[in-house]
């Protein structure tokens, strides 16, 4: 048996947990913004109006391809220089 029993707020795996999930949810909000904003700021006109990029619509062009490729790149960053490898496995006090 443990002598102490941990909390997970003494527990700093929950600290590097918390940061990555708020993290994760910047990351959501980011792909959120970038897709709301391309897709109703350049597809708000009528079709007539519509301009073409490879032949879609360039609001579907920014909002669906380059804010998916730019949230691509994000999460890559953010997976190699912010996330933190920890163990899952718990020690043991001896």
């Amino acid at each position: 048996m443990k002598q102490h029993e941990e909390t997970p707020k003494d527990d700093p795996r929950y600290l590097v947990a918390n940061r990555e999930a708020l993290i994760g949810v910047g990351l959501v909000l980011i792909n959120f913004i970038l897709w709301y904003g391309f897709a109703y700021g350049f597809g708000s006109k009528p079709v007539e109006e519509y301009s073409y990029i490879w032949g879609l619509p360039a609001w579907f062009f920014y909002s669906c391809l380059l804010g998916t490729g730019i949230v691509i790149v994000l999460v890559i960053f953010a997976v190699v220089f912010l996330y933190k490898e920890v163990p899952f496995d718990e020690e043991e006090d001896e």
